[in-house]
């Protein structure tokens, strides 16, 4: 095998893919002088974009989120592919069945496929079996989503006003004015969609803390190369390890390959040095050929790390705050671009005062428990990513420290 991982990562610029594109709008202007709103949205991310959009258009759907991108026209390659769980360890098969048992007693349609049934839909040598869920996941570009919902929101008349910091929210007579150092917005209520930067609310902030995720993409596959791989139905595929990997196809047949090892900074730092780490992607490389040797010799072209935000419950959490005028929804957990739009209408249910069947959800009535203040917080998030580790490679063994979080109900994406 040739001088990897040096040799494939030695041309891969230090960006991130999705944003790499001839389609990025041109930003908005910032926020100037004052302003006044019904609604509003702290933050232009997912769930900000889909609060505003849906406070202008709230209607119900089943499969909402497709449905919403094919009536917005929305270019963003949307792919209903399914999912593969790969076992990449023995205990990983039994713990793969288990879940299938439970998922199909919920009439979920899902399948446990063997070794040769799984590499017959993606060929990895490492593969022992999978889980199959051929319906419950779509893919989609990250990027090109929140540009197609951020023209969404102009064309309905929202109002957005970009790389504008808000710095403080204060108590207007009976609204809140949101504070910033170009300007200000008089509101009657307000949206926090924050996601894992500090929330305007300082209560809040013990309850998630910020992860670096690393990630990968290879230059695109040759039609040979495809064919070593199979891959025909383009599923998106992680393994059943704690520290797991994701990874995917593009549009132009790149892979995309993420995870196995989220960092968290001692004091919740975010840093744009962050995102770029060379001893992570370089054991991302090292990663991806062991996975899939016939590979050999592909290059990567984008290397690139984000912040997420996790909770110790590992889903989003919500609530109100100041006499219900402000909303927040938090602790996605890198589950967010499916899940926002659910906390979006949450978010606006109970500024709004609807009780609906989402606001009688226990998630949505129970706030997960906050993590501990450093240094115990930097000391116990790298105990269980330890913790999870030493799982993977004993069988899936959990030790004391893992058995007691599950005791409590705790779960961690370390």
């Amino acid at each position: 095998m040739s001088d990897w991982p040096n040799a494939a990562l030695a041309d891969a610029e230090p960006l991130v893919f999705w944003l790499d594109d001839k389609a990025a709008p041109e930003p908005e202007q910032p926020l100037a002088g004052p302003q006044s709103a019904d609604l509003a949205v702290v933050g232009g991310g997912y769930t900000g974009l889909w609060t505003a959009l849906r406070a202008k258009d709230r209607h119900p759907d089943l499969d909402a989120i497709d449905a919403t991108i094919a009536r917005l026209d929305i270019d963003c390659g949307w792919e209903r592919t399914g999912e593969l769980t790969v076992a990449t360890a023995p205990h990983h098969l039994a713990e793969l069945a288990e879940e299938v048992e439970q998922r199909q007693a919920y009439g979920h349609e899902v399948a446990l496929l063997d070794a040769a049934a799984a590499r017959a839909e993606l060929n990895s040598p490492t593969y022992l079996g999978a889980l199959f869920n051929p319906r419950g996941t779509a893919l989609v570009e990250p990027a090109r989503l929140a540009w197609g919902l951020r023209q969404a929101c102009l064309v309905a008349g929202v109002r957005i006003h970009e790389h504008t910091r808000v710095t403080a929210v204060r108590r207007d007579g009976a609204a809140r004015s949101l504070l910033a150092a170009t300007g200000s917005v008089r509101a009657e209520r307000i949206a926090l969609a924050t996601n894992a930067f500090p929330s305007l609310l300082k209560r809040l902030r013990l309850y998630t803390v910020p992860v670096y995720d690393l990630v990968l993409v290879t230059e695109p596959l040759s039609p040979g190369q495809l064919d070593t791989i199979g891959w025909r139905h383009r599923q998106g595929v992680g393994d059943a390890s704690n520290l797991f990997h994701y990874y995917r196809l593009t549009r132009d047949n790149r892979i995309l390959w993420g995870g196995y090892t989220p960092l968290y900074y001692f004091g919740s730092r975010i840093y744009p040095e962050l995102e770029q780490r060379d001893a992570i992607h370089r054991l991302l490389a090292r990663h991806f050929f062991e996975t899939f040797p016939q590979l050999d010799g592909l290059r990567f072209t984008h290397r690139w790390g984000g912040v997420i935000d996790t909770s110790t419950r590992f889903c989003a959490f919500f609530g109100t705050a100041s006499e219900g005028r402000i909303g927040y929804v938090l602790g996605y957990t890198g589950l967010g671009v499916a899940a926002t739009r659910f906390g979006a209408e949450v978010m606006l249910d109970l500024l709004y005062g609807e009780e609906t069947e989402r606001t009688r959800l226990r998630m949505v009535r129970e706030r997960p428990i906050p993590f501990p203040p450093e240094p115990l917080r930097y000391a116990g998030i790298q105990l269980t990513r330890w913790s999870m580790a030493r799982a993977d490679a004993n069988s899936g063994h959990r030790n004391l420290w893992l058995r007691a979080l599950d005791r409590l109900g705790l779960g961690f994406d370390f």
